[in-house]
């Protein structure tokens, strides 16, 4: 199997329960959503240059870098054909703590139940703002284990009042990370903050794009 990877790279983890920690980021190419506030639209578009890699050449690659976190991301990871032959490997390898970033429209139940050492979901929620939320699987939710994290990307207040209304639902904070991440430039960290501490919105998480106060917003292989 191939699987079209448009990137590869270490870093620090930007967002999720890594946040800060190393990691090996592997991107794909491709995704069925497009985001107003999406960062990587150039990895989605239809002439983006890749590279073919089978999962063993995945798998290598991460065992060289000596890096044990590894980061799929995209794009959309789970579009790839064949994903779940790469993940399988990648669980069978005890040494690595494998994080899947999805985009919240694809259901991921049978990747859920990989065994040995199942990968973390990063699963986005995505909200008015972003103009995607129709499409958001919200079945995902009942596949969530403690390793996971739901991030709501958040541009404005009525996304807040959105994200405190799916996750109360959804009791998401007695299941997993839940985070609230602001859309870069759109809306103030104070102004999250603010509305945590009204709502006594506990077990959630502020959490800024670390790569984009880092370095510069439009920075590649970060």
């Amino acid at each position: 199997m191939k699987y079209k990877v448009v990137e590869k790279f270490i870093s620090v983890n930007g967002e999720g329960n890594l946040a800060g920690q190393l990691a090996v980021f592997i991107r794909f190419a491709g995704c069925n959503l497009r985001c107003s506030y999406c960062d990587t639209q150039w990895a989605n578009d239809e002439g983006v240059k890749y590279e073919e890699m089978s999962e063993n050449d995945i798998h290598d690659f991460i065992k060289e870098k000596a890096i044990t976190n590894v980061t799929l991301t995209g794009g959309e990871p789970l579009l790839q054909e064949g994903i779940g032959r790469l993940l399988c490997l990648l669980a069978m390898d005890h040494r690595l703590r494998v994080e899947i970033e999805t985009n919240g429209s694809i259901e991921f139940r049978e990747f859920s139940e990989i065994t040995p050492n199942r990968p973390a979901f990063t699963v986005d929620y995505k909200l008015g703002s972003s103009g995607m939320e129709h499409v958001m699987e919200v079945g995902n939710f009942e596949y969530l284990k403690p390793k996971d994290t739901v991030k709501f990307v958040v541009g404005s207040m009525k996304d807040l009042e959105t994200a405190k209304h799916i996750l109360e639902k959804y009791g998401l904070t007695n299941k997993c990370g839940v985070h609230l991440s602001p859309v870069f430039g759109k809306i103030e960290m104070t102004t999250i903050v603010e509305f945590m501490k009204q709502n006594k919105m506990n077990g959630v998480r502020l959490q800024p794009q670390l790569h984009k106060i880092i370095w510069h917003p439009d920075t590649r292989r970060v």
